[in-house]
């Protein structure tokens, strides 16, 4: 009989999935060990608190969920607060609503009912005379129109994915929700908010006791970490963990400039989008307007899209038809593990929404456990 392990599970990162993993397999009784290359726990969710603001580190994270019981899941670590997104659009100086709706409508055209703006739309989508979208910027048009496209998605995503919209494929837009209300909250979702006191918070709440070790890479030494665990839960890049056998995914980056500023309020909302071409950031993000701040100063960010290399973070997958098909191959193989567990959006090449991560933890340690004949129950 082999000697039993040090760990039950070895988990390999401290994002959102890997904590909700071990939050659950301790509830079960079981012992974890968390490992991260960064140094700190929390992956792209944490926050650093600076001039007594929770500043997101890598970018805006807005939770949205129709799912009661992930959130009544969160919200038993961390109470949440009513925060609800409304990002402005700056386009060459002028501020649009989104998401594209009838306050954006009437900012464009000057149209005041819904009958008026479907029809200023129809006529700019007929006007197109585009009948099988070849591009993105087709596909776009003949959704919205020329005008929504040009001064709200054409400069944005030529910047987001670096590159002309004619050179994109037209999948990557299937759809552009329009809303003919005078509606700015951008997610239909039931339940929205903001950890109150940052996102830092829940994760403490998730670790609790869990053992952590910070500025480790597992690729360094990773038949030792594997060693002293009964399983490995794998949540980096999939192909890293096979050594690029199929070769490397691709991604997209980002690259983010914070500042402090002597003023109070800055920008007056937490997200404004800057849409044309030639401003080489995406948004700003005001960070104390997620939870409603009155410190003296404030803090923005910038974020600047760049080409991914394996010594930045990956945020977006490029889910064209050659990584899908490379990926797909990984996924075949990982299939194969008898004590290896993938989960999170780089070990299943997938952009996910926080509340996606914490369901599709959830139900890997619902999963997993079952297997094992320990089936828990993951909300108690």
């Amino acid at each position: 009989m082999s000697k039993k392990k040090e760990y039950d599970y070895l988990i390999v990162g401290s994002g959102l999935f890997g904590c909700v993993f071990a939050h659950e397999a301790m509830k079960l009784g079981k012992k974890c060990l968390i490992i991260d290359k960064r140094n700190h726990v929390g992956g792209n969710v944490y926050c650093e608190k600076t001039e007594d603001i929770n500043v997101h580190k890598y970018g805006a994270h807005i939770f949205h969920t129709n799912d009661k019981v992930i959130w009544d899941y969160v919200n038993s670590f961390v109470e949440f607060n009513r925060y609800t997104n409304s990002p402005m659009a700056n386009y060459k100086g002028q501020l649009f609503n989104l998401p594209f709706n009838m306050n954006t409508f009437y900012q464009l055209w000057g149209v005041k009912t819904p009958q008026e703006a479907k029809n200023k739309i129809k006529s700019q989508i007929d006007q197109a005379l585009i009948t099988t979208p070849a591009n993105l910027q087709e596909q776009a048009i003949s959704l919205v129109g020329s005008d929504i496209y040009e001064k709200l998605i054409k400069g944005y995503t030529e910047k987001q994915w670096g590159r002309s919209a004619i050179d994109l494929p037209a999948f990557i837009i299937k759809r552009l929700p329009v809303r003919f209300t005078y509606d700015n909250n951008y997610f239909n979702d039931k339940y929205q908010g903001i950890p109150i006191g940052g996102y830092n918070k829940l994760i403490d709440g998730l670790l609790g006791n869990c053992e952590v070790r910070l500025e480790t890479d597992y690729f360094n030494n990773r038949q030792q970490w594997n060693d002293r665990a009964e399983h490995t839960v794998f949540t980096g890049n999939i192909d890293q963990f096979y050594d690029y056998k199929f070769g490397k995914l691709e991604y997209r980056s980002l690259r983010f400039e914070h500042e402090i500023i002597d003023e109070e309020n800055h920008q007056g909302n937490a997200v404004i989008n800057y849409t044309e071409r030639d401003i080489p950031y995406t948004r700003i993000i005001e960070h104390k307007h997620f939870e409603f701040g009155t410190q003296p100063k404030t803090i923005i960010t910038k974020e600047f899209p760049e080409d991914w290399t394996p010594d930045k973070e990956a945020y977006y997958p490029i889910n064209d038809k050659n990584n899908s098909e490379i990926f797909e191959k990984y996924k075949t193989l990982s299939k194969s593990e008898q004590h290896v567990i993938f989960g999170g959006r780089l070990a299943n090449y997938q952009y996910y929404d926080m509340h996606q991560v914490i369901g599709a933890a959830l139900k890997t340690v619902s999963t997993h456990f079952a297997s094992l004949n320990a089936i828990p129950n993951p909300i108690s």
